[in-house]
Parts: structure tokens; sequence; C-alpha cells
């Protein structure tokens, strides 16, 4: 029997002063969310590395005595930053019952430049991981950059750079913080530290 096909939860988080789109590949099941926002996991250390990175605190982000991150103060952060949301993947089937993306087949990736389109000010795109990566890439028909770099190309009849940054999954082997020291030099390029 073929898995189902599961719909993205979620609506892309597009701020108005958006000059950042960052992609991961998709959610993972509902059980394993602290939070209703991306990058829900509570063992996924995107917040940790942004914490870490804009405040000098993994913990930032995180609600005290609960493992669970606090929502409002993300929202806050990323439309105060003009850091955009979503995923590269609208379905998939989860062809294994966990998180990981090796299991996750890609029914329809998301419209990457349409969602761009609703973004003037964004000339960059992250992806945070080696699916999301893989997806983005196959997409736009770009070669993949290596780990911690970027290439450039065009969407939406504009320049973008399109950056690979290092999976925040704990399954990636790399400390928070040398995580965060790659994402450093993304944010730094772009000012925003």
């Amino acid at each position: 029997m073929q898995p189902i096909i599961e719909i993205h939860p979620l609506r892309p988080f597009v701020p108005a002063n958006a000059r950042v789109l960052m992609l991961g590949s998709f959610p993972p099941k509902r059980e394993r969310w602290s939070m209703e926002f991306f990058y829900p996991n509570w063992i996924n250390d995107m917040w940790r590395i942004m914490g870490l990175l804009f405040y000098g605190d993994k913990h930032h982000f995180e609600e005290i005595g609960e493992k669970r991150f606090d929502r409002e103060r993300i929202v806050e952060f990323c439309s105060d930053r003009g850091i955009a949301l979503y995923d590269t993947a609208t379905e998939v089937r989860r062809l294994k019952d966990n998180a990981s993306d090796k299991f996750l087949e890609v029914v329809t990736p998301t419209d990457v430049p349409a969602l761009l389109s609703r973004m003037p000010m964004c000339g960059t795109i992250v992806t945070t991981g080696e699916k999301a990566t893989d997806t983005l890439c196959a997409l736009l028909g770009v070669e993949r950059p290596s780990v911690g770099s970027f290439i450039e190309g065009e969407c939406e009849g504009r320049r973008v750079r399109l950056y690979r940054m290092p999976s925040s999954s704990r399954a990636y082997p790399m400390s928070v913080e040398k995580k965060a020291d790659v994402y450093r030099r993304l944010f730094e390029y772009l000012q925003m530290l």
C-alpha cells in the first residue's frame, strides 16, 4: 500500500520586508511539533542557531522550563529581520514513519518563482538541508552548491543567490555552534547581523 500524500500544513510566512527566503523540505509529523510554525521539532536546532547568531544565546527562542519554542518571539524576529519561511515541497509521501528527509518523496514541489514574486526585496534564497537543496535546484535547473556556499542564478527575472546551509537537524553531524558559524557568514554578507 502506498503511503498517503500529506499536504503542507502551514502557509508561507512572508513578511512585507522579506529579504531572505529560507526553505526547508517539509515539516515533521504534527506529533513532533513544539509550536505551530516552521522548524517546530524541539530537537531541530534552527531557532537555537538564530538565537546564537542574533542574541548570543542559543536558548533565546525557547520557552523557559518547557520543551517548546516561543512562536510569537520567532514571528516577531523574522518579521523585524525580513526573513521569509517556507518549504520546497507542498505535498509529500513519507516512505518511512519518521521525520527524516531521506525518506520523503516530493509529490508536488513548491512554486518558488510564484512565492518569490510576493517578495520584491528578496534576492537571497537559503536551503536548510540536502532534500531542500536538491528539490530547489531541480526546480530551478541549477547545480547544487556545496554546504556553506552559494551559486548565483535568475528567478522571476531577478538575480538571486542560492545558499546551501547545513541542516538544522540534529542528524546532521555538526555542532550547533559550528552550524551557527556557517550561517553567520550568510547573515554578515547580507548585513543583517
